[in-house]
This record gives structure tokens, sequence and C-alpha cells, in this order.
């Protein structure tokens, strides 16, 4: 019998070697037990059902079906998993599309593996994991658009510590850059995301999601 904090996971990749690499990493990491993994979308499918998963990683450049529209599909039958984007492609569009499909995160095949294993455990745990990458472009589009809305509310110096997140800069970064501790900005992050009206970062993206299709 599994033990309740151990994490299911899926792999949908038609990459064989990416696809056993992964199973194989995942499978020797504590906490987690691969249940499945697939070259395409119907084999998922068929099997999810009889082997069900808490987290799907999910590639995009599948034969037949992409996995941007493999997500909503799995979705729609199998609600309860998490899907994690895992891929290569790092382009606006796909990013937004596969976060409107339904996937919870979106992680480059880039990342190392220890940040992988963590955004797999964010995931399961209703998390929003993101590359820094893909995660700057989210912020940059919030910035350019939604932001504009609500800009007045920010002062100086939110705006500043805003504007440096989405440049890529750490927190230390900033802090250093601005002449302030780390503490100070991540004081300065609480009360911009307050205004923003959304909890983390992770409710930023769901915001900005929002705005653009709408």
């Amino acid at each position: 019998m599994l033990q309740e904090n151990i994490i299911k996971i899926a792999i949908i990749d038609d990459d064989r070697e990416i696809r056993d690499g992964l199973f194989w990493m995942l499978s020797n990491t504590g906490g987690f037990i691969c249940t499945g993994k697939y070259p395409d979308c119907g084999e998922a499918m068929k099997d999810l059902g009889k082997n069900p998963a808490d987290v799907l990683l999910m590639d995009i450049g599948l034969p037949g079906k992409t996995g941007i529209e493999c997500v909503k599909l799995i979705k729609d039958e199998f609600p309860k998993i998490e899907i994690l984007m895992l891929t290569v492609y790092d382009d606006d569009e796909k990013i937004f599309q596969s976060i409107k499909a339904g996937a919870i995160g979106y992680i480059l095949k880039k990342t190392q593996t220890e940040k992988l294993i963590a955004g797999i455990k964010e995931a399961s745990q209703g998390g929003s994991p993101m590359s820094p990458e893909v995660a700057r472009k989210v912020l940059g589009y919030f910035m350019e658009n939604s932001l504009k809305k609500i800009s007045s509310k920010l002062s100086e110096r939110e705006t500043q510590i805003l504007e440096s997140l989405i440049d890529g800069l750490s927190y230390k970064a900033i802090a250093d850059k601005l002449f302030l501790s780390v503490h100070t900005v991540r004081f300065h992050l609480h009360n911009i995301y307050k205004k923003l009206h959304v909890k983390s970062r992770a409710e930023a993206v769901t915001l900005a999601v929002k705005n653009r299709h709408s």
C-alpha cells in the first residue's frame, strides 16, 4: 500500500530516451512513484483511468494531437490530475495556451533536476511552478497590460521592484540594486500582490492569462 505522501507521476513525451530517463530518475527519487510513461496522448488516455497519477509531465511537440490539445482532453476526463508542461518551447503563445488549456505550471527541459523535482512537488500541492524564463515572460506581459490598469496604485519603489523582478533579478540582486534588505524587498512584493488583488506570483500568472484572453 502506498504511503499518503507518495506523489504518483505519469509522463507523456514522444522522445523515448527522455521518457525513459525521466521515468528512471523519478522512480529512484524518494517520495515519487511513476505510474506510466507514454509516447502520445492516445496511449495515456487509455491507461490513466487504470493507473491514475497526481502529476502528469506533458511535452508539447507530440505526434498527432499536440501537448496543449492533450491538456484539455486529459483535464476534461481526469480533472484531479495536475498537468505540468515540460518542454523546450519558451515562446509566449505556447505558454499562455498551455495555462489556458488547464496546465498548472510550465517548466523548460533544461531545468536542473532538483528544480524539476521541486516543481513537481509544488504542482502536486496546487502550486504553479514555472521556470524563471517563463515566469519573466508572463510577468512581463502582466506588467505591460494588466498592470497599466492599476499602476497608479503602486508607489515608485514598488514599481522599481516589480520591474526589476520582471527583468530577471533575484530578490538579493534587487535588494543590492536598490540598497534594500531582502526582507524589505519581500515586504514590498507582498504589498504589490495585495494591491493587484492576488496572493502570489502564481495568481498573478492566472490573472494575466485571464486578461489576455478576455
